[in-house]
């Protein structure tokens, strides 16, 4: 099939939220400005220089290689992500913070390797069944697969711990065996099983019982486990329609935890109200519209499936961040796509908006 533009359409998405993460991450970030300089241009250049700068070079060479070379080396890709997340645990290289061992730190420069999982699992599963073709239909080369490669994740993930990693890997699985034709049947007894994981996890976790209480009644502890919730629900109270205005924020000084990662939603509603809000996530939705007629275009079933699950993956973690701000679901802590802190995730998703817009170039005329 004949090279042709990419999506201009899509394009134009990406950097409209890219236009208003920037703007916002600058804003949230003067709550660090406050506290500590050196800090404040520490997280600036991570995210402008390295995750910004770096990723719209990677985006650029993605939309030059062709897909079909991710689908070559989709399996040492996975393999190679799931080494990277795993080394986390090796002394030396790994990095812990408030508990968790989710960084690999080389020098001063440190970061999350599991952006690498996430992108790595989904670029493989898309060729895995693009491979096996109808025969997803059969459940020892739809469901058993996924729930091998879901074992050995949640290995890795779940020790760490990174809980709300591997939901949103589980979550952006299941919708791609949906895309893929497997059986509803399989699909609805995926999801039970997972919901049974899921609630013996909560059991014995207590840091998972105490979200879950929090999200049920955020009032009580208002200092404690609700405090992020409770100042987060503030945010956006106080911005009211229209916002108090660019860089107004009231609660990124002090009261909101990560103004620039977790909680930077609360910042974006109380600057610009919900007027701001409402164009936020009117964009993610014409993202996940676009990106859909990407991959139902797309010339072949692994392209379609490797758009879909790219954009399904940043939309289901957007709206995840979304809708724990705004206290629609527990606190994940996940952040927000092209917008939260995080210099290695925003140059991950940018190349993979390059993957996304080098198979637009080949998108069929239905």
């Amino acid at each position: 099939m004949r090279e042709k533009k990419v999506d201009k359409f899509f394009l134009i998405i990406i950097f409209l939220l890219l236009s208003i993460g920037v703007a916002m991450f600058i804003s949230a970030s003067l709550g660090i400005l406050v506290k500590n300089e050196k800090t404040f241009y520490s997280v600036l250049f991570s995210q402008l220089i390295l995750g910004l700068g770096l990723g719209l070079v990677g985006m650029y060479f993605c939309t030059k290689i062709n897909y079909k070379f991710w689908r070559s080396y989709s399996f040492l890709i996975f393999l190679g992500s799931i080494l990277l997340t795993a080394a986390v645990f090796i002394p030396s290289l790994g990095w812990s913070h408030g508990g968790a061992e989710r960084w690999i730190q080389i020098g001063a420069f440190s970061f999350q390797p599991v952006e690498f999982l996430k992108f790595g699992f989904v670029i493989y599963f898309a060729a895995w069944l693009s491979w096996v073709k109808n025969k997803v239909q059969d459940f020892r080369f739809g469901i058993l697969p996924f729930g091998i490669m879901l074992g050995v994740i949640a290995f890795i993930l779940l020790k760490q711990p990174d809980t709300k990693s591997f939901i949103l890997i589980t979550a952006t699985g299941v919708a791609m065996l949906f895309v893929s034709g497997v059986p509803v049947k399989y699909i609805l007894g995926a999801i039970l099983g997972l919901a049974f994981l899921f609630g013996t996890l909560v059991y014995f976790k207590p840091y998972l019982q105490e979200r879950i209480k929090t999200f049920i009644n955020p009032a009580q502890d208002s200092q404690g486990a609700s405090y992020q919730i409770q100042q987060s629900l503030i945010a956006l109270g106080s911005g009211g329609v229209f916002g108090r205005g660019f860089g107004q924020s009231v609660q990124k000084f002090s009261y909101l935890p990560e103004p620039q990662g977790d909680s930077i939603f609360a910042v974006l509603g109380e600057e610009l109200g919900f007027v701001g809000t409402f164009a936020a996530i009117f964009l993610y939705i014409l993202f996940i519209l676009r990106g859909f007629r990407i991959a139902n275009r797309s010339p072949d079933l692994f392209s379609g499936l490797l758009v879909s699950g790219i954009v399904i993956l940043i939309t289901v973690q957007s709206f995840m961040h979304i809708a724990s701000v705004t206290g629609v679901l527990p606190l994940t802590g996940v952040p927000l796509v092209f917008m939260s802190h995080g210099g290695t995730a925003l140059m991950i998703y940018l190349m993979a908006m390059g993957i996304v817009l080098n198979i637009s170039k080949f998108q069929k005329h239905l």
